[in-house]
């Protein structure tokens, strides 16, 4: 949710801010319609694509700002002229925001903030950590379980803690549709877990870290007087597709590409179908 919490920061200061936003495309171009940035005098949140666009375009806006000028369109070719390859076109609206514009803003920021889709991360040892820290870069909400205080007192990220001694009370009050990563220090608890995840059978995504042989230990387990559920919603090894590198940060890495795939399935392509023309709710 970083972005997100960028934006919202960068606009509750009350400077002067001018909105630019991608809106409309022809061809190939970095960021599809409805992307949006934000320019001070002094600043800018938010990105329209990056490159000489992009740097032209804060310029543009800065000039406007000084000028006291409200509003300008502008339509840019992505070619040599620009440095940029697209080959496409983009027309930019530009237009200093009022304070009702900035305040609605703001309001569907946060709206959109608390509708994300949440993970749990269950366990805040290396791996743990390492998922918050990679988690919170992304449109997720995300929030770290540990039974042990001293371990979430090691998380660094911008998520949320929680000190809990009954993890499974936590998933049993989570939202249809979250996800679940369990990776705790007790492969008995994580077999717990696992189990009480896929017993909701509305989880958007359920991993345990572990092994192919863990997986079979657990797939065992289920089949047992202590299991109950079907194993075959689970993912175990957790983000082991892309790489068999261990250490905490590449794992991290890789099971967050599998929550984006699990969680935010269609929120791309929406994006880039420039469904939401919403003027107020631009995508970060």
């Amino acid at each position: 949710m970083a972005g997100l919490r960028a934006t919202r920061n960068f606009l509750s200061v009350r400077a002067p801010v001018m909105r630019v936003r991608v809106a409309g495309v022809h061809g190939s171009a970095p960021r599809a319609e409805g992307a949006a940035m934000y320019v001070t005098a002094t600043g800018a949140c938010g990105t329209i694509g990056g490159g000489r666009l992009e740097f032209d375009a804060i310029e543009r806006a800065r000039n406007l700002l000084a000028d006291g000028v409200r509003r300008d369109t502008v339509g840019v070719k992505l070619g040599p002229d620009t440095g940029q390859c697209c080959g496409g076109r983009v027309r930019l609206d530009l237009d200093l925001l009022d304070e009702a514009s900035r305040d609605r803003i703001l309001s569907r920021l946060d709206a959109r903030a608390r509708a994300s889709p949440r993970v749990h991360i269950l366990g805040a040892g290396h791996v743990g950590r390492a998922l918050a820290d990679a988690v919170q870069l992304l449109p997720l909400n995300a929030v770290l379980i540990d039974t042990r205080a001293d371990e979430l007192a090691q998380c660094r990220a911008g998520v949320e803690t929680r000190l809990s001694a009954l993890p499974e009370a936590e998933i049993a009050t989570a939202r249809p549709g979250d996800g679940f990563v369990v990776l705790t220090h007790d492969h008995g608890l994580d077999f717990l877990l696992a189990a009480a995840a896929l017993a909701r059978a509305d989880a958007g995504y359920v991993g345990m870290i572990g092994s192919a042989s863990k997986r079979a230990r657990f797939r065992n387990w289920c089949a047992g007087p202590g299991g109950g559920v079907s194993p075959d919603g689970l993912t175990c090894p957790i983000g082991a597709g892309v790489t068999g590198d261990k250490r905490p940060a590449v794992i991290a890495a890789c099971v967050a590409a599998e929550l984006v795939s699990a969680l935010l399935p269609g929120d791309a392509g929406r994006q880039e179908a420039g469904a939401d023309k919403d003027t107020d709710l631009e995508y970060q």
